[in-house]
């Protein structure tokens, strides 16, 4: 019986002491603990793994924790937790206005920021559980990985491809699905998941552009393949990442 993988921290700090510090407090607890010491490292980090929680130092030498929150803002709701100094309050209020689920100031308890941290991907995870039953946050095919929550698609190369809007809703959509096949009514009530403005010709374009992108013979498709007067399906195994 396949078990869940365990919650995932990336701790963004230039302090090798406290990146040592969570990393080993949180494995003691059941967590996987992974660091980055730049915004370099960090959006690289988003780029080839899933992330459940950042742990961000605002004063990072030679970075602008608050612009590094902000992208993060702007890319994902991945949960946040931002870490100021006693004396930075300012930091804190402006750290909270742009998104950021909580703080901690230096130096914390591993004790304090366990149960924050708990405290907060407990908020999270209920936010998104569907009827009890958690939500899924990436998707992988052979050489792709769908992250839901970043919205990005990389290649086993670490490589991104970018998606309009459209793109990345069709495709969460058909990979929710995995094998079955799909008609296009259902696919625009189950990309309106993601964006309501979705309509039938633009699943056509959307299924066109997506294959250019992800098919090796986009003339010739083996992972969105049609089924002639009934819609579309992935054709290669799909694994949900929870």
């Amino acid at each position: 019986m396949s078990t869940l993988p365990l919650p995932h921290v990336l701790v963004v700090d230039d302090d090798e002491g406290v990146r040592r510090l969570v990393d080993d407090y949180l494995g003691q607890n059941d967590f996987r603990v992974s660091g980055a010491v730049s915004g370099a490292e960090l959006l690289g980090a988003f780029r080839t793994q899933v992330v459940d929680l950042v742990l961000l130092d605002l004063r990072l030498r030679g970075e602008d924790g608050m612009r590094l929150l902000r992208q993060l803002r702007a890319e994902s709701q991945i949960p946040v937790i931002i870490l100021t100094g006693r004396s930075d309050e300012a930091d804190r209020v402006m750290g909270l206005e742009l998104g950021a689920d909580d703080y901690l100031t230096k130096p914390f308890s591993p004790r304090e920021l366990l149960a924050r941290i708990r405290t907060v991907l407990r908020r999270t995870h209920a936010g998104q559980e569907v009827h009890g039953a958690p939500v899924c946050r990436a998707y992988r095919i052979p050489g792709w990985e769908l992250n839901l929550r970043t919205r990005r698609l990389t290649g086993s190369d670490g490589g991104e491809v970018a998606l309009s809007n459209g793109e990345f809703n069709l495709l969460a959509a058909l990979l929710a699905t995995a094998n079955r096949v799909v008609s296009r009514d259902q696919l625009i009530e189950m990309s309106r998941r993601y964006d309501n403005e979705v309509y039938d010709r633009a699943i056509d374009v959307a299924v066109l552009r997506l294959r250019r992108k992800i098919e090796s013979n986009p003339a010739e498709p083996c992972i969105i393949v049609t089924e002639r007067g009934v819609g579309y399906r992935i054709a290669v195994p799909v694994e949900a990442v929870y």
